[in-house]
């Protein structure tokens, strides 16, 4: 089953169990999916919809920072909530340990040195890493690789 599949098993269910913060926030996924869908005319696999879910996650902490900062606990819980519906999604992540590791060895391989060189490793590690993990990380990762 894809993921997209189970998206959208997982909202019939919500839908079936009355939990509306769980469903808002499936329906807000798919709809972004629906969306990517018809604006470039293809169809998501499983990469793409992680893709589509690491940016909703991304934008719900930003929500999350801008609601704390201006004191609206109520809404920085709901989007706090979202956040935690999507990451069901997202694929196991790997650790610190390893973004440096699968790093090391992309930098090796493209015999990259120098931070001139960031935006060819960089390339290179978004398409062995996509939903692996989180891209901040991973470039802070090939900063402290090309600086070392």
């Amino acid at each position: 089953m894809s993921l997209k599949d189970q998206i959208t098993e997982d909202m019939k269910t919500a839908m079936r169990a009355r939990d509306s913060e769980r469903l808002g926030a499936i329906r807000l996924l798919l709809a972004a999916a629906k969306q990517k869908e018809v604006d470039e005319r293809v169809v998501l696999d499983d990469i793409a919809m992680v893709a589509i879910v690491d940016k909703l996650i991304k934008q719900r902490k930003d929500s999350v920072a801008a609601y704390l900062q201006a004191q609206r606990q109520d809404l920085a819980d709901k989007e706090s909530a979202e956040i935690t519906v999507l990451q069901a999604y997202l694929p196991q992540r790997l650790s610190a340990e390893e973004v440096s590791a699968a790093v090391q060895v992309i930098v090796t391989q493209l015999g990259a040195k120098g931070p001139g060189d960031m935006g060819k490793v960089m390339g290179a590690v978004k398409t062995r890493l996509a939903g692996k993990a989180d891209m901040g990380q991973v470039s802070a990762a090939v900063k402290a690789a090309l600086a070392g």
